[in-house]
């Protein structure tokens, strides 16, 4: 009776621990399934609460197209690599049936919906290179500051800064916490991609945020924001400051939700004269660099290629060569050749095909695209245009400019 009793037990103790190692053998390959690390309870970045549901920097799918981080690198490519500044977007017919849809900042706020447009392009074109959609003045939104996307104007800030007091309306505080539907987007479309190519990150640039805030919107002479650097010298450099901290937090942000290349894009340099461009401008272009690479290194995440974009700022190529940025974006305004003579060999270079020339005729434009990626050679280059591509050109001249870039060398 007792044997049979302790072998009764022993069988039940078997039955349990077969059991016991059953289920977790079960969870541990659910939560494979899902992407989460088993016995980690750490989350991958403290800016994605989803934790490792989500990714962290370093759990992507192998990139199958590496051609624009080499070129930014100065590495070989097999083919010159192309992308273009609003490559999702207006021009898009499916781009127009989302909005037609969603205003403006819901795409940008849904991850969903921003991945979706993100992807358009690249089911249309062979790109070497995808940018998440989004909008530089998310950043002044996250401040506190409201920004309208009105059909047919553009973008309107119905209450801007007026003076210097102003500046106490903007919120400081928990800034990359109200923009981490950004980073939640980034993530996603890095699994969609699936390695396909490279996917940037970007943002506006301090002088171009700080020109929106004052005037209120786009502006054709930034005479308000202008007017700030001669009556309001300090508190225009406070709200410079201000911008540079949450640009480079920011951008953090990004490279740890998984942007593999970053975009600055100082749109309205063309408003300032050098001197402006080199005591406003420039010098938080380069504190955006080094605070981010330092942040960057003090949690342990790897640096990512970084392109500075200063439209009309041509004038200043060779200062903008010193900032460290591994690529400079170039507008149309400057020939390939002399460009490069004045960076030098260490600088890659972007661009910068006229967007207006996007709506010749095909075989001009072929033309036109061969001898420019021609005159900027093969070696530490990224074809795009000189601005953003505009919401009326031809579909069939994307067709016809990638193919260019890629049939020229």
């Amino acid at each position: 009776m007792v044997e049979s009793f302790g072998r009764l037990l022993l069988m039940r103790l078997l039955l349990g621990f077969l059991g016991g190692l059953l289920t977790a053998t079960l969870i541990v390959a659910l939560m494979a399934r899902q992407g989460i690390a088993p016995f980690d309870p750490e989350p991958s970045s403290p800016v994605l609460p989803q934790a490792r549901i989500s990714v962290g920097w370093d759990d992507f799918p192998p990139l199958k197209n590496d051609n624009l981080l080499r070129a930014a690198r100065g590495e070989p490519v097999d083919r010159v690599p192309v992308w273009v500044m609003r490559q999702a977007g207006r021009y898009l017919p499916e781009f127009q049936e989302v909005r037609a849809k969603h205003d403006f900042f819901t795409v940008c706020r849904t991850p969903e919906l921003a991945c979706e447009v993100t992807m358009q392009p690249l089911r249309r074109f062979d790109l070497d290179a995808s940018i998440i959609f989004s909008d530089i003045l998310v950043i002044p939104q996250a401040l506190g500051i409201t920004v309208e996307m009105k059909p047919g104007v553009g973008p309107v800030l119905p209450e801007p800064l007026v003076g210097p007091a102003d500046l106490d309306r903007l919120n400081q505080t928990g800034t990359i916490e109200r923009l981490k539907y950004v980073g939640e987007a980034i993530t996603m479309m890095r699994r969609m991609l699936e390695g396909k190519v490279p996917l940037f990150g970007f943002t506006g640039a301090p002088w171009t945020l700080m020109g929106y805030m004052i005037e209120g919107g786009g502006s054709k002479t930034m005479s308000k924001a202008k007017g700030w650097l001669a009556d309001h010298p300090e508190a225009s450099q406070k709200l410079l400051d201000i911008l540079t901290d949450q640009v480079v937090d920011y951008l953090v942000m990004q490279v740890k939700a998984g942007a593999q290349m970053l975009q600055v894009f100082e749109s309205s340099a063309d408003h300032l004269s050098k001197e402006q461009f080199l005591s406003v401008s420039l010098p938080c272009l380069k504190r955006i660099r080094v605070d981010l690479l330092r942040k960057l290194a003090d949690e342990g995440v790897p640096a990512v290629p970084m392109v500075l974009f200063a439209k009309g700022a041509m004038h200043s190529l060779e200062e903008m060569a010193q900032t460290g940025y591994e690529v400079l974006g170039l507008d149309w305004t400057i020939d390939p050749e002399e460009a490069r003579k004045r960076v030098g060999p260490n600088v890659t270079l972007q661009g910068n095909l006229d967007p207006q020339d996007m709506y010749k005729p095909p075989e001009e434009l072929r033309e036109l695209v061969l001898t420019m990626v021609r005159k900027f050679g093969k070696h530490r280059y990224i074809a795009n245009l000189g601005h953003g591509i505009t919401p009326q050109t031809p579909i069939e001249s994307m067709s016809v400019l990638v193919q260019a870039v890629h049939d020229a060398l």
